[in-house]
């Protein structure tokens, strides 16, 4: 079992910068893959960006490749998302969640164990 906790989400304008935190427990986080998803206001939740479990490999949407940068911290079991050059469609709430398979697929919702609450970034124009 591991329990998931996003922070670091706030307001921010156009061309500023966020980092968001995932705090995960249990002794198990370096067998997990981590990954970053958001969810804008009526639309589905979509994938942001992942990495291995041993932070050897990233992989990011298109949308977001070049501005944000995923990694991670086995010894402080977190998960963070550097966020540079926000812009307005950035605006979402943005969940961290786990799983155990790293691949092809790693962008789907339905590989990932574990989710987080959630944390809110706003980007104003």
């Amino acid at each position: 079992q591991v329990q998931l906790v996003e922070s670091g989400g706030g307001l921010v304008q156009a061309g500023g910068s966020l980092r968001l935190s995932c705090a995960a427990s249990g002794r198990t986080f370096s067998s997990y893959a981590m990954a970053w998803f958001r969810q804008a206001p009526g639309k589905e939740r979509v994938f942001v960006a992942a990495i291995n479990w041993s932070g050897s490999a990233t992989f990011y949407a298109d949308s977001v490749k070049g501005r944000f940068t995923i990694s991670r911290d086995n010894a402080k079991n977190t998960v963070y998302l550097r966020m540079n050059s926000l812009k307005p469609e950035d605006t979402a709430v943005y969940y961290c969640a786990a799983s155990t398979y790293y691949g092809g697929s790693i962008h789907y919702t339905s590989r990932y164990d574990y989710w987080g609450q959630g944390t809110q970034v706003t980007v104003s124009s």
